[in-house]
């Protein structure tokens, strides 16, 4: 099941890159909403950095495991995620349109490897309208928190 999506800002690239690559942020972000979330490494973020995620999820606890694959400054970062069965992969491309206004592509892809895996993603597929809504919505406040961030600090 794939979900995907793009948003225009109203920031200049890098801007966007440095919110969108902002990790530590993200990760307070998720404790604040009760989901513990652990960095293998102290070290910065770079390729091969892993997070050790758990949250529940349908009255049962899960545990994901996310590995930074892709990190291209200004252009592209990469996360495959590994679960009980599950495999997810969140792409997020950036594309400068012109010196101030920067096109967002997000896309999340989740993949069953088990009886059990297939059964829940066929429950999500099931409300896959509904999902694919919410996703639109919270990355276009996303992008507009961004750009209003932007504005403020000019």
């Amino acid at each position: 099941m794939k979900l995907s999506t793009r948003e225009d800002i109203e920031a200049p690239i890098s801007y966007v890159y440095g919110r969108v690559s902002d990790f530590a942020g993200f990760e307070r972000r998720a404790l604040r909403q009760g989901i513990a979330v652990k960095r293998r490494s102290d070290a910065a973020p770079e390729v091969g950095t892993i997070w050790d995620i758990a949250f529940d999820f349908r009255g049962r606890a899960r545990n994901v495991q996310s590995e930074l694959t892709t990190l291209n400054v200004d252009h592209a970062i990469r996360i495959e995620s590994q679960s009980d069965g599950l495999n997810a992969d969140t792409e997020i491309e950036l594309i400068a349109l012109s010196a101030t206004r920067t096109r967002v592509m997000l896309s999340f892809e989740l993949k069953a490897k088990t009886l059990t895996a297939r059964l829940l993603l066929q429950s999500l597929k099931l409300a896959k309208t509904k999902m694919t809504t919410r996703f639109k919505a919270r990355v276009l406040d996303y992008a507009k928190t961004v750009e209003d961030d932007y504005r403020r600090g000019q």
